[in-house]
């Protein structure tokens, strides 16, 4: 009779061991799949070049990083977008007639977030890279030649 009732109370215990393991399972892959779910994203396109001088002002908060990295006197503002990405889902965003900026959420992870940049012409990719973003930081990516200038890229993220 002891054997039984000690055996009835570890089966218990094992059960509710158990059952809390597949509670604490089951709530940190619903927090994981809920805070990976999407990333809220901000680009903007402009054109870097040397004819004239100034920076746009809705790029002054760039100033610095453009002084570090490029060798423009002139940046305009081109089109800046906020986008929402969700993994895989590719978000196309026309920049020119026949070109186009293709973002696709390939991961995330804690504090960064793994974004597929493609710059697109007439359905040909002329840039594929991918990038890692942390909230509030910007990368700028160069691209093509565009009038006097270049196409610079800056794409920062918030999650």
């Amino acid at each position: 009779m002891v054997i039984r009732g000690v055996g009835g109370r570890i089966i218990n215990i094992m059960r509710r061991t158990f059952l809390i393991f597949l509670l604490i399972l089951t709530l940190s892959l619903l927090f994981a799949s809920l805070s990976h779910a999407q990333v809220q994203t901000r680009l903007r396109v402009f054109e870097a070049s040397n004819v004239g001088t100034g920076i746009d002002s809705s790029l002054k908060d760039m100033g610095d990083q453009f002084k570090s990295l490029f060798s423009f006197s002139s940046y305009r503002l081109l089109k800046e977008e906020m986008h929402t990405l969700y993994p895989n889902q590719p978000v196309s965003v026309p920049v020119h007639p026949g070109r186009n900026i293709e973002l696709t959420l390939i991961g995330q992870h804690r504090k960064v977030a793994e974004v597929r940049v493609k710059i697109k012409k007439e359905q040909t990719d002329i840039l594929n890279t991918q990038v890692r973003l942390s909230p509030g930081r910007t990368v700028s990516i160069g691209g093509p030649k565009h009038g006097e200038g270049v196409i610079i890229i800056a794409l920062s993220a918030q999650f």
